[in-house]
């Protein structure tokens, strides 16, 4: 175990890409359980609909799953983390996914202050989709 290490924003970030990007839940539990051994709380949803309409429910999505999985405390300040990094990651995918459905996962990742909200989104119709990864870091 690697408690001792103080992990950065680069490494949360990271682990906040790597969460949002497992395919299974088993993938997603087991990563889970290497992050908090070394000290890093992640928590990770799944998400798809119209983008617009749907920014208000992704960022609720992230702060409810943080809370769920104990990597924020029910606190103003921990919520709006979340959910300020969450507009953020959006914010960055917004130009490719405007009128378009979204549809993959949200990863959150937080060690001591540092939390980083990565979401990983196919964007498009059907089968023809681009592919997306938006991140946000915030400090608490």
């Amino acid at each position: 175990m690697d408690h001792a290490k103080d992990y950065g924003s680069k490494d949360i970030a990271s682990a906040a890409i790597k969460i949002a990007l497992t395919s299974t839940r088993q993938e997603e539990k087991k990563l889970q359980e290497e992050f908090t051994a070394k000290g890093i709380y992640t928590a990770a949803v799944d998400y798809g609909g119209e983008f617009i309409s749907s920014i208000m429910k992704i960022i609720e999505r992230a702060v409810v799953s943080s809370k769920r999985e104990g990597v924020i405390k029910d606190t103003h300040a921990e919520e709006g983390a979340v959910a300020g990094a969450t507009r953020e990651a959006l914010t960055q995918i917004m130009p490719k996914a405007l009128g378009l459905n979204v549809g993959g996962k949200i990863g959150i990742a937080r060690h001591k202050d540092h939390i980083s909200v990565a979401v990983f989104f196919g964007i498009g119709l059907l089968h023809l989709n681009e592919i997306s990864i938006g991140l946000g870091h915030r400090v608490v």
